[in-house]
């Protein structure tokens, strides 16, 4: 979590109130456009997954997820880090820093803050269940390939010259790191106020019962 607050701070401290590339942002850019940026169609598809209707509907089907399997904190987890991390970067980060592209307001990216939200939230939420129905080596190229999805997302953002590089850099650090500590909020929170002993990672196991044996006259467990 501090990483990613470092990486936020450092990258707007350096770009702030800036409207043109630095040569990193320029070559990574100009090497997209002109690779992965010939093929617009999927790229547009890539880029409608970070709009606010989409990020919507992936934020419910975790919440609801969550509360099929009684991760109460994990429903609330996702109900209230997405949107969070989305609201830190719009509403504030945005205007605080004020480095535009083509006029328009863009770090932190608000695609790769929503992205990287949501697959940190997955990742916490799916890489430990209580209660797992899936082998754990599927669980984690599923997790991986969120992350790399929400990663093509952003990347596609650059492609189109929406974004600079270093804009989704910023992104990922503020969606990843105001999820971790929204977790690490509602863990600490009183159990009781979410019900029994929830947490993020494995249920606790119930106590094993051993029979109880007559020795020597007397009963021993």
């Amino acid at each position: 979590m501090l990483a990613c607050a470092v990486v936020v701070a450092v990258l707007g401290a350096l770009f702030a109130g800036q409207s043109q590339p630095d040569r990193l942002d320029a070559a990574v850019g100009d090497w997209l456009r002109s690779t992965i940026g010939t093929h617009p169609a999927p790229l547009n598809v890539l880029v409608n997954f970070g709009e606010p209707p989409l990020v919507t509907a992936l934020t419910v089907v975790l919440v609801l997820a969550a509360m099929v399997g009684r991760r109460w904190r994990g429903a609330v987890l996702a109900a209230v880090a997405v949107p969070l991390a989305v609201g830190l970067t719009e509403l504030a980060l945005k205007p605080l820093f004020g480095r535009t592209i083509g006029g328009a307001l863009s770090y932190p990216s608000g695609h790769a803050t929503s992205g990287f939200a949501l697959a940190t939230v997955a990742a916490i939420l799916f890489a430990a269940p209580a209660r797992p129905r899936i082998p754990a080596f599927a669980r984690r190229l599923l997790l991986l390939g969120a992350f790399l999805f929400a990663a093509a997302v952003a990347i596609a953002m650059v492609a189109h010259w929406y974004h600079y590089f270093t804009d989704i850099i910023g992104g990922a650090a503020v969606g990843s790191g105001t999820v971790i500590l929204t977790a690490l909020v509602l863990t600490a929170l009183p159990r009781p106020a979410f019900g029994g002993s929830e947490r993020f990672g494995r249920a606790p196991r119930a106590p094993s019962l051993k029979p109880h044996r007559r020795i020597g006259g007397s009963e021993r467990e």
